[in-house]
């Protein structure tokens, strides 16, 4: 039997990465992986049992444990917000290369209707990663609406970049780059808006306003009856 010493379901996990341009990621390409690697039979119910879908996670899940080491050694200090979600997005994608073929076929095999709902989690699980990494602190919405727009942002930048035919992948950088701008752009309205009300009276104070003389007028008349 081969000789493995990290993690059995990391090494069958980079075999299949070998094969997943041809065999896709599929249950049946990971016994195929499994056979070349000289495991017991039905080794990947052991190691695998999340089949295809459980690979192309931990993939993802390294990816963004690789993405976050690698940002660390930046001097984050002195860098903007947007410099550092963008060149954390972009290490994140570079990371894909050499596995271009089988990041397509992950994204393939993620638009079909039983595995939608991973692609976006692993969207989500990448984007919150990358706000952890550059010390992101942010509570309440804005925890949930900053994620949930780089989101959007990697899932459109990663098309762009598997797309994109020279190897400096430049029009991909120009293109998460703009919609970082866009973000940034939106953050700011959305701030400015959050202080132009702050000192305006609460919805239910409001409320309160209109109703409260309705309500009086409404007993008064129901006692006169």
């Amino acid at each position: 039997m081969t000789d493995m010493p990290q993690d059995k379901v990391d090494v069958i996990l980079d075999k299949l990465l070998q094969n997943a341009a041809f065999d896709g990621w599929t249950d049946q390409a990971v016994k195929i992986a499994v056979r070349s690697l000289d495991l017991q039979e039905g080794a990947e119910h052991i190691y695998a049992a999340g089949g295809a879908l459980g690979l192309m996670r931990r993939w993802s899940n390294r990816l963004d444990t690789e993405m976050a080491a690698r940002l660390s050694a930046l001097d984050l200090e002195t860098m903007r917000i947007r410099d550092k979600v963008t060149e954390a997005v972009w290490i994140r994608l570079e990371l894909l290369r050499g596995h271009e073929d089988a990041a397509r076929r992950a994204m393939a095999r993620l638009s079909l209707p039983d595995a939608n709902a991973q692609g976006a989690a692993q969207l989500w699980a990448s984007a919150d990663a990358i706000w952890t990494a550059i010390g992101d602190r942010s509570e309440d919405y804005n925890y949930y609406t900053k994620r949930a727009i780089l989101s959007g942002v990697i899932g459109a930048s990663l098309l762009a970049w598997l797309s994109g035919d020279n190897d400096d992948k430049a029009e991909a950088r120009a293109f998460l780059q703009r919609r970082i701008e866009n973000v940034m752009q939106f953050e700011k309205a959305k701030a400015q808006t959050l202080g132009a009300v702050s000192g305006l009276p609460k919805p239910e104070e409001f409320i309160h306003l209109f109703r409260g003389p309705q309500s009086g007028r409404k007993r008064r008349r129901a006692r006169r009856c």
